[in-house]
Formats: C-alpha cells, sequence, structure tokens
C-alpha cells in the first residue's frame, strides 16, 4: 500500500497538472457517481490535498473527491486522453486541455461536501498527518506519551492511522531503525531520551522519503552505493526489506519477523531491547 509520501507525492503531480486548469472531463467507472461527472466537468479544480494516505481532489463548486489507493490503487498523470497499456482497471479519471489524471484499481471514492467531510467515518478519525508543516517534535512527544497510545507495541502503534495518518509498513522499520528503538517495546516502556529520538524520526524519516521519491538511508550513502552499482532495492532502506543484509552502521545481519502477518525488519546490535 502507498504510504503517505508516495500519496503526497502523486497529489503534487496531479495538482501541476489539473490545478485551475479548464476541464473537458470528469469520468466515474462507478455508476452511483456518473451524475456528478457533468457539475464536475464545467467546475475547475482547486487544489489536491492529502490526509495521511487519502486524498481529497477540491472543486470550485464546493464538491471535493475523496479517494483513498487502500492496497493497489494508483494514480497517472499523462498528456490528455492519452491511455496506458496496462491490465488495471480505470476507476477516475480528470480530464484538462493538456493533461489527465487518471486513477486505477482503486474502489474507495466518494463526492463529499464540506459538511460530510467532517463527518467521514475515515476523515474524522485520522490521527495528525505526519506531512503536515504544523506538526512539531513536541507534538509528536505528547502523542507518544497519550495514555490512549503509550501502552501499545510500537509495532502496532506505528501502523494504526489513529495514531498518526500516513505511517505504513516500511516508514515503522525505518523510524524505529533511525531512533536506534527495539520494536518490540512500547512508549512506556522507553525512557525519554528514546520517545524524543522516535518523535524526531516520525517527522525526519517521513519528510525525507516525501523528498527523495522513497530513500530513507542516508542519502550520501544511499548515492554512494548507487554509484557502485547497487540495486535502488539494497540501498533504498536502512533496514526494511534488507533480512541476513548487513546493517550499514554494525554490520550485523538484519533480522526480519513478522507482527499481524505484517513484515518488519530490524538491527538487534543497534536496536537492542
Amino acid at each position: 500500500m502507498p504510504e503517505g509520501p508516495e500519496i503526497r507525492r502523486a497529489a503534487d503531480r496531479i495538482a501541476a497538472a489539473v490545478v485551475q486548469q479548464p476541464l473537458q472531463e470528469v469520468w466515474f467507472a462507478f455508476a452511483h457517481l456518473q451524475s456528478y461527472g457533468a457539475a464536475l466537468s464545467e467546475s475547475r479544480v482547486t487544489a489536491v490535498q492529502t490526509h495521511g494516505k487519502a486524498m481529497l481532489t477540491r472543486f470550485s463548486n464546493g464538491l471535493s473527491i475523496y479517494s483513498h489507493n487502500q492496497l493497489y490503487g494508483k494514480w497517472m498523470v499523462r498528456k490528455a486522453y492519452s491511455y496506458p497499456q496496462t491490465n488495471r482497471q480505470l476507476r477516475l479519471a480528470i480530464h484538462c486541455d493538456r493533461k489527465s489524471a487518471l486513477l486505477y484499481s482503486a474502489s474507495d471514492i466518494e463526492i463529499l461536501d464540506d459538511d460530510t467531510i467532517l463527518a467521514h467515518p475515515f476523515l474524522s478519525r485520522i490521527g495528525p498527518d505526519v506531512l503536515s508543516d504544523q506538526l512539531s517534535i513536541e507534538d509528536v512527544e505528547q502523542r507518544f506519551q497519550d495514555p490512549t497510545f503509550h501502552r501499545r507495541r510500537l509495532t502496532t502503534l506505528l501502523l494504526d492511522q489513529h495514531f498518526f495518518a500516513g505511517l505504513g509498513n516500511y516508514l515503522r522499520s525505518e523510524i524505529l531503525f533511525v531512533a536506534r528503538v527495539h520494536p518490540q517495546l512500547r512508549p512506556i516502556d522507553c525512557t525519554s531520551s528514546q520517545i524524543h529520538n522516535l518523535s524526531a524520526a516520525v517527522l525526519s524519516v517521513t519528510q525525507q522519503s516525501y523528498q527523495t521519491g522513497g530513500i530513507t538511508n542516508n542519502i550520501k550513502q544511499a548515492e554512494q552505493l548507487k554509484a557502485s552499482g547497487m540495486a535502488r532495492r539494497h540501498y533504498r532502506h536502512w533496514v526494511f526489506s534488507r533480512a541476513r543484509q548487513p546493517c550499514f552502521i554494525c554490520q550485523t545481519p538484519v533480522i526480519k519477523e513478522l507482527s499481524s502477518g505484517r513484515r518488519y525488519y530490524y538491527c538487534p546490535q543497534c536496536q537492542q531491547k
């Protein structure tokens, strides 16, 4: 599933293609949404916003398209009415004079107004967006120390969208490694220094991933490894998807384990329990 940084980068591409551009057509695959196509086509896109892993495409007539990629959804930006060769199912198309924004394979698409946005069962319950410019280290520290969350194991907590919206599987492993915190701990088990390191990593790792297109490893180190001929999948992350490979810091083999059926990775030396 795409995580917060990937959805934000997709939103940036879509916004560059369609915001304030003359609309030719807004098309929906789902019959219950097709009646909105004409009204939206006569409007203009004013903004493309993200809320964690969800996206709101806002229109000048007060309506918004809510979309969530879930596991298989994928946005593509193409020349107007130019469709790729793919086996994916087209679910939504926003056609402008020069560009088209196409959403494939996603099934979670709705039309909302401002009131229904506020009451939406997902948007109204998620935690702060981890990529928000308004989020400080102190805000994140308070969240970790909140009684609602501080007794939950970090492997579970860092995937909960009620805790922070936009975190996901690879970010979980990378945040814990950068903070040098063992995955099986709970916030209540951590020292104040560990909580601070976790909070700083939540912001820095996510922001770096957004800015670099998914690289969470040290940037200079990643560039050197790339120049040496190493494949991107091996230098992109500190530990995620690097089971049995040597830790970039101490050379200890990285461990892969499962939590509720989802994989996570850590270095047993750098992240001692």
